[in-house]
């Protein structure tokens, strides 16, 4: 069968699928336009695609009725209209689980880099201003003894909350609904309103999906019931922040800083965004560690093989389109 890859992803998934089928990559190291993304999907029994390809009744149509598979290189699906899928029998995995803890450890490199002023201080040392130690040179936040607040507690706020333990950290959390007891006793995180949690929390770390509900979720006014010593860290979708109002709040001082790895109308950011020094900016590598990458790339593989086999995959976001 025909497959095409839309971003060139770690070799070990790659060579996993040439092994059964015809593959057919993006050749160029960008995402694909609109138009070169309708042309190569054509004729192809299978796509394997990224959170950065909008993949929807138009690229269905252009791809044909002979599709059976959309295996995303992710853990989120928001790009993939699924509904659509569903009508046309089409199968939609995606990658759970894989990225969790590495997700983690970089949104506590974001806790510690934005309190620690990491980033301003290399910046600063590199280009020969360091004199000597000061007093005053630098003074961050302490993290050791905090509060962290965490919005959405599936497994990677889990994973978070996890790592505040090695902190001495008050962790609250906040969710459509609250985690099993004995977690919440094994994670010491107590649920509490999302008001009280942005009032209370020195660290405010978000792990939710992309909703309607979520869109804009932290908006100005909840920017404002913040500390103004808080910091905000995002590692899970962009648009769950109003970026317009982050830039005003970290510009006049409504909290202490940011640390982001997305955005809202990523890979572009909102005008201001680049020049706040109090922000710590990533280019989207929450997951990027050779081992989840790799890993990544063999599960979309699986996924994707096991469809075009007519068997159920691992990780179906749809499984009842098989189960008809």
């Amino acid at each position: 069968m025909k497959v095409y890859i839309t971003r060139r992803i770690p070799e070990p998934g790659i060579e996993m699928i040439r092994k059964e089928h015809e593959v057919e990559i993006n050749p160029y190291d960008r995402v694909l336009t609109r138009e070169e993304l309708l042309q190569a999907v054509k004729g192809k029994d299978g796509i394997l695609c990224l959170l950065t390809d909008k993949i929807d009744a138009e690229v269905f149509d252009a791809a044909g009725p002979q599709l059976k598979v959309v295996s995303n290189y992710a853990v989120g699906y928001d790009n993939i209209d699924v509904k659509e899928a569903t009508k046309r029998g089409i199968v939609v995995t995606n990658t759970p689980g894989v990225l969790t803890e590495t997700t983690a450890d970089l949104a506590w490199a974001l806790i510690l880099a934005t309190a620690r002023r990491i980033v301003e201080a290399d910046k600063f040392t590199r280009a020969g201003k360091y004199e000597g130690w000061a007093p005053m040179l630098f003074l961050g936040q302490d993290v050791y003894g905090k509060t962290l607040g965490i919005i959405g507690m599936g497994r990677i706020g889990q994973a978070v909350a996890r790592r505040a333990k090695g902190f001495n950290m008050k962790v609250l959390y906040n969710d459509i609904r609250r985690i099993p007891e004995e977690i919440e006793k094994e994670l010491n995180a107590t649920f509490v309103s999302l008001d009280e949690l942005l009032e209370q929390s020195d660290f405010v770390s978000l792990h939710t999906y992309l909703s309607p509900e979520t869109y804009h979720l932290i908006n100005e006014e909840r920017l404002r019931k913040m500390k103004k010593t808080a910091y905000l860290i995002n590692t899970s979708r962009g648009p769950v922040v109003d970026e317009s109002a982050l830039v005003r709040a970290l510009k006049e001082g409504w909290i202490a800083g940011a640390g982001l790895d997305v955005y809202e109308f990523e890979p572009k950011l909102v005008p201001g965004l680049a020049e706040c020094e109090n922000a710590v900016l990533l280019p989207h590598i929450a997951s990027a560690s050779v081992e989840t990458r790799t890993k990544m790339a063999t599960m979309a593989a699986e996924n994707l093989l096991a469809v075009l086999a007519g068997k159920m995959p691992p990780n179906p976001v749809n499984p009842e389109v098989l189960k008809k």
